[in-house]
């Protein structure tokens, strides 16, 4: 099975969805190594579920700053591919040979910064990861940005995709990919997948 674009699962938290999100061919599935964080994995629950998927990257996501409880994270999970939110930390974190994607938080930036951000700070960088702890309006300017960055940068967005606009995104913005988000089981084994499965469904190949 196959979709039109790279996709990423954020915040992964149980074995319905790292299942459910391989069997349909994502390319990635991203866990919190963060204790702090609500989507927090524990190493031996990442473990177990890393057991039962395969064909897929698994990427350790963390918001922490510390070379130190990075490179302890990098130790106990031993992820494909690494997620953080630092730029600066870039230029260390790729002497450990991993992937590297950034992650851009677009509801602290004005396009100015975020144009700033590209020219200087996502070098070494393999993807960068736009979100956004707000709202985001896909308005002309926000597409334009986007559109130009794309064409430079393997960006992948993660904000603002639904079912009813994930087709037009795709087309009007030239990203390397999208992500979209995991969510919590209602019990150990029971999930109702709802809009991200109606998502990728969308995005199958025929």
């Amino acid at each position: 099975m196959s979709l039109q674009t790279l996709v990423k699962i954020s915040n992964v938290t149980n074995l319905s969805d790292a299942r459910y999100c391989a069997g349909m061919g994502v390319d990635m599935l991203g866990f919190s190594m963060d204790a702090e964080s609500p989507d927090y994995i524990e190493p031996k629950k990442f473990n177990d579920i890393r057991g039962w998927v395969a064909g897929v990257q698994i990427v350790g996501e963390t918001a922490s700053a510390d070379p130190e409880v990075i490179e302890q994270l990098l130790d106990t999970y031993q992820p494909d591919v690494l997620q953080v939110d630092e730029s600066a930390l870039l230029p260390y974190l790729g002497t450990f040979g991993k992937p590297l994607i950034l992650r851009v938080d677009l509801s602290q930036l004005t396009l100015d910064q975020l144009d700033t951000l590209f020219q200087t700070g996502v070098a070494g960088a393999d993807y960068i990861l736009l979100e956004s702890n707000g709202s985001i309006h896909f308005d002309a300017d926000l597409k334009a940005t986007i559109q130009r960055l794309s064409s430079r940068y393997s960006i992948l967005l993660g904000t603002g995709i639904s079912l009813q606009n994930v087709h037009t995104l795709l087309t009007d913005l030239p990203v390397r990919g999208i992500a979209l988000s995991g969510g919590d089981e209602e019990r150990p084994g029971y999930k109702e997948f709802g809009e991200l499965m109606d998502i990728l469904e969308a995005i199958e190949e025929e």
